[in-house]
């Protein structure tokens, strides 16, 4: 028997900024309404204004199911937010219903979950004391495995050893395994994506991949090593390390499905220079998968319904194809 359309669970994200119009012309799309059967954090009178400020008209149903939004509402739900500005209000507001949407997957109520842009200034003026979301994600669901925020563009994706710390700690974070899960990790997110076998690159750290020790011997001690681990006992097609000034460019051109890098803007600069308006994030490595277009919340253009959809549409379909591998698993 197939398997149902993925349950999603969508934040609006911060009410401040364009999160509520970009979710409800992500979902006046019929088609990406028949591909999940999609739940609403948001009343009906927040939907419905909404709906009316993008000039949009979405059918709404009282249980989840395809071709049609099921709102169920948020613990915070029509409270008044400012709009452009950051504030406790906007913080408060995103945290509780990324805590509900979490647990809706701890309940099976959801296979994924979709947040639309946020504002960490905001989530720290309401109490968020993590270095980033995806930290107090593992938090909120007790998770102490190997994590890593994957970001993707059309026909690259990449995942990182170390993200949110200082230059100055990356090389003491950077172990064999550690290369060894951002690589696994990074293998079964490509692999829901549709990819029956992603190839890998993983970028070296030191300036010519060390050049044999003279510039630094992590590429020798725990890079290369982390390699053959997910290449021989793994099962993975992957290789590396590789020079980052020229591992971009041949996965630029399609040599490679993903890239591992070592640390956050190794693979964030290439990323925005190849495809910044058409990025996505994955919170990687949790229990649920959780998907959210990988720019801000854009205060100068709210209102304006002039805010790119590509982003929002690609995480979307992004969670559609996690979801359905978390459904698969649990029906199996």
């Amino acid at each position: 028997m197939p398997t149902a359309a993925p349950r999603i669970a969508l934040t609006f994200g911060d009410f401040s900024g364009i999160g509520p119009e970009l979710a409800v012309r992500l979902l006046a799309e019929s088609s990406n309404l028949e591909k999940a059967r999609i739940s609403a954090l948001v009343s009906h009178d927040e939907f419905d204004r909404a709906c009316d400020a993008a000039g949009v008209s979405i059918p709404v149903a009282d249980e989840p199911q395809t071709g049609a939004v099921h709102l169920v509402g948020s613990p915070l739900q029509d409270i008044e937010v400012p709009i452009r500005e950051t504030s406790v209000d906007a913080g408060a507001r995103v945290m509780k219903d990324l805590e509900k949407a979490l647990a809706m997957s701890r309940d099976g109520d959801a296979d994924s979950i979709m947040f639309l842009p946020l504002n960490k200034t905001s989530l720290h003026l309401a109490g968020m004391h993590e270095e980033d979301e995806l930290r107090w994600f593992a938090k909120e669901l007790e998770f102490d495995g190997f994590t890593s925020e994957l970001n993707f563009i059309p026909g690259l994706t990449t995942s990182r050893v170390t993200s949110h710390i200082p230059i100055s700690e990356v090389a003491q974070h950077i172990s064999a395994d550690r290369v060894r899960h951002a690589i696994r990790l990074l293998h079964s997110v490509v692999l829901g994506t549709g990819v029956e076998t992603p190839r890998i690159a993983v970028a070296a750290l030191n300036p010519h991949a060390g050049e044999n020790g003279q510039f630094g011997r992590e590429e020798i001690d725990h890079i290369a090593p982390g390699v053959e681990l997910a290449r021989d006992v793994d099962g993975i097609e992957v290789t590396g390390p590789f020079p980052s000034d020229t591992l971009f460019i041949k996965a630029r051109d399609g040599e490679f499905d993903g890239v591992v890098t070592m640390y956050h803007d190794q693979g964030q600069i290439a990323l925005k220079l190849m495809g910044f308006d058409q990025g996505v994030t994955v919170q990687g490595g949790l229990p649920v998968p959780i998907a959210t277009p990988a720019h801000g919340t854009a205060y100068e253009i709210v209102g304006m319904n002039k805010a790119h959809l590509g982003p929002s549409q690609r995480a979307l379909d992004i969670a559609v194809g996690l979801g359905t591998q978390t459904a698969e698993r649990t029906r199996a």
